[in-house]
């Protein structure tokens, strides 16, 4: 099986008179397909890592590799094109625009692409909908969703552009526990129908232990 990501000697460090080393030396290899979850407590470099897996950040020195191509020197443009294209997010806190209604949500990926909608964009948008079992309340607003249907709206943005990879930073961690069953269970259903490559930060140890592979990262070293 490839590597869709990896990283070599990947260190980020904070500060410039008193230095603060977050990341230290990090190599990793994360197959194409694979379902894998971070472990770690607050403060032990699991976010920075994320953030520069999904080029939301760049790290002091290493490389980075995405699908075989060196991205931690690329332009803001590139690397935001990059995000665009291959990498969906998915946060704790969902980021969801409450003005407008589920399916507008899910749409927006699609427009910050390209203004140009057409019927099988919005087909799209509501296929992912049906698929996280919200189709009857794709016209309702965020803010008359539950926390649980809302990080659901959220899973299918992030699908919109069809990307290889989802990174997610603590998705469950505001549900409780049968609405993070649902979500972990979705999140399965879409590795295994589409082949998307998971990464998942969690404080979940139930979740945690459901992935392929647990990366214990600690004081900014895999363990």
């Amino acid at each position: 099986m490839a590597n869709i990501i990896e990283l070599k000697d990947i260190n980020k460090v904070h500060g410039k008179k008193v230095k603060t080393h977050v990341l230290n030396n990090i190599n990793l290899s994360i197959n194409e397909g694979s379902f894998n979850s971070i472990i770690g407590a607050s403060g032990s470099g699991k976010t920075t890592l994320l953030n520069i897996i999904g080029t939301l950040d760049k790290p002091t020195n290493g490389q980075l590799y995405i699908e075989g191509e060196r991205v931690d020197k690329m332009s803001r443009r590139a690397l935001a094109s990059i995000r665009n294209k291959k990498i969906g997010f998915i946060f704790q806190f969902h980021y969801l625009l409450p003005e407008i209604n589920a399916l507008e949500n899910v749409l927006m990926p699609y427009n910050i692409k390209s203004f140009l909608g057409s019927r099988k964009v919005r087909e799209r948008a509501e296929e992912l909908l049906e698929l996280v079992g919200l189709s009857a309340i794709k016209k309702n607003k965020v803010y008359d969703l539950s926390g649980g249907q809302q990080q659901r709206v959220a899973i299918a943005r992030a699908l919109m552009n069809n990307p290889k990879i989802i990174l997610a930073d603590e998705p469950t961690g505001n549900l409780d526990s049968h609405s993070a069953e649902c979500v972990y269970n979705i999140f399965r259903d879409i590795n295994k129908k589409f082949g998307t490559t998971f990464i998942i930060i969690t404080h979940d140890k139930n979740i945690a232990e459901k992935a392929d592979r647990v990366i214990q990262i600690k004081d900014g070293i895999i363990v």
